[in-house]
């Protein structure tokens, strides 16, 4: 760690096994964990709260302040879970006094030039390719995939085992286990590749398949293919943890797809 190039407040808390390129900047109240290796030319703020065995690539900075005029320079944090990579010239900005902290998961990849805003929340395992933008408050569960160039809507929802089309402009909240895509954002299937990776089975991609022809490709709207979908279909987690997403919807969710 003893790189003569770099600046270190004294204050902040490094961990053993942390290697600090040249040129890099890492302010006062920062804590770095075990085995994270920060890249030449990046800036880790006040409030930065980075875990283990992470990448952070150059030109990145971490936990600036919000570009929210409504912040009023409150103490606030920007976390970083273990083993998430961050690739060059990141930003990611720390929290507002709406929730005090902006979260990155672990086993995340966060691609070159994406931003994330204040108060976001990204889960575990999740990848925000080049470019992706997320504006404040926006909350992404985990194993979410979003493409290069996409631009999310402040207080959006998207949900675990999500694919979004690269380009994409994202202004409703999009439920768990879908691939999101065209212009307006709409329904293109499930994302059944992603779910067989991660182990589902073909009877459960079937059943989370079933619902949503319910909910996307019936005559129905959202809410009575929510009471259709509960009557005709079986109870299960999946099955569940859709409608109460759609329920809890701030935002409404996306349309689904109906060819011309």
């Amino acid at each position: 760690m003893n790189q003569p190039l770099a600046y270190v407040h004294p204050e902040a808390k490094i961990a053993r096994n942390v290697v600090i390129e040249p040129f890099v900047n890492i302010a006062k109240n920062v804590e770095i964990g075990e085995g994270t290796w920060i890249g030449s030319n990046v800036s880790i703020m006040e409030g930065a709260r980075i875990g283990k065995n992470c990448r952070i690539f150059p030109g990145a900075v971490i936990s600036g302040i919000p570009q929210d005029l409504k912040f009023d320079n409150e103490e606030t944090i920007a976390l970083i879970g273990d083993n998430t990579t961050v690739r060059e010239c990141v930003t990611i900005n720390r929290g507002t006094k709406a929730s005090g902290v902006t979260k990155v998961g672990n086993n995340c990849l966060i691609m070159a030039y994406a931003h994330v805003a204040h108060d976001c929340v990204v889960g575990d395992n999740c990848i925000l390719a080049n470019a992706a933008t997320l504006a404040g408050h926006v909350e992404i569960d985990d194993w979410a995939i979003i493409g290069g160039l996409v631009a999310i809507h402040q207080f959006v929802h998207i949900g675990s085992h999500v694919m979004i089309s690269g380009g994409s402009l994202v202004r409703k909240d999009i439920p768990h286990y879908v691939k999101a895509g065209r212009e307006p954002v709409s329904y293109i299937g499930i994302n059944s590749i992603g779910l067989r990776r991660r182990g589902f089975t073909n009877e459960k991609i079937n059943e989370i398949q079933e619902v949503y022809r319910h909910l996307f490709l019936s005559s129905l709207n959202v809410n009575n293919a929510v009471d259709r979908i509960e009557t005709v279909m079986p109870a299960s987690k999946e099955r569940d943890e859709i409608i109460l997403f759609i329920r809890n919807s701030k935002r409404g969710i996306m349309k689904g797809y109906y060819p011309e």
